[in-house]
């Protein structure tokens, strides 16, 4: 992939190539300790988007042993052919999979918009998201933007803002999450960690107050 990364936090992975697209992608995050042997579950949360696609892999056994690996958004000019961008975001999909080797993809599902070309734009990327992650052999599974809010940060009504916050707190970042389409991407992520069995188990081990909102999220 060709272009440019640039790290905010601890060491950005290096830039991809043989794209032939001006793709930029910036990790806003990266833990450079490697947790492979002790972490339970590797979740690669992708907030779809063409222009920019947010992405974020945690590490964690359920909401509240969440562990940020990294975090960061992908971005392809508008000036370049679609094909051609759309070649270069199935690559880096395919690098984010085969660098961070992540359990389970969880990925937003995608719904009716006014804007009928971002919505297609939005599908395009998560048909794309979702195809790369299924071939790699991970578990492949989609949220409604209400579930992750509901699951993330207590209701289902939550803004941006709202969710970036709470996602610092869960993973216990020192600044603000940004840009959104990174904090979206972590909210997946920790939605799957509190609504799998696995992260329901955790909750009910720890006597986390918040499983029964949870566990009414998955059973909706």
């Amino acid at each position: 992939m060709a272009g440019v990364r640039s790290s905010l936090v601890g060491v950005g992975r290096g830039p991809r190539r043989g794209s032939g697209c001006s793709l930029h992608c910036e990790p806003v995050f990266a833990n450079s300790v490697d947790g492979a042997r002790v972490r339970r579950c590797r979740v690669l949360g992708i907030d779809p988007g063409l222009t920019r696609c947010g992405y974020a892999v945690i590490d964690g056994r359920g909401p509240a042993a969440a562990t940020a690996v990294s975090l960061g958004v992908i971005r392809t000019p508008s000036s370049d052919p679609l094909p051609q961008r759309l070649a270069s975001l199935r690559t880096e999909f395919t690098d984010l999979i085969a660098e961070f080797r992540p359990d389970v993809v969880a990925v937003e599902q995608v719904f009716f918009q006014v804007n009928v070309r971002t919505a297609m734009s939005v599908g395009q990327a998560s048909g794309l998201a979702l195809a790369e992650a299924a071939l790699a052999g991970c578990e492949v599974i989609q949220y409604t933007p209400n579930q992750v809010k509901d699951a993330v940060a207590g209701w289902g009504g939550a803004d941006k803002v709202q969710v970036q916050k709470m996602v610092q707190v869960r993973l216990k970042l020192s600044t603000l999450p940004t840009p959104a389409d990174a904090a979206d991407a972590a909210a997946l992520a920790l939605c799957h960690l509190a609504t799998s069995p696995l992260g329901r188990s955790a909750r009910t081990a720890a006597g986390d107050p918040m499983r029964s909102r949870l566990d009414r999220t998955v059973t909706r």
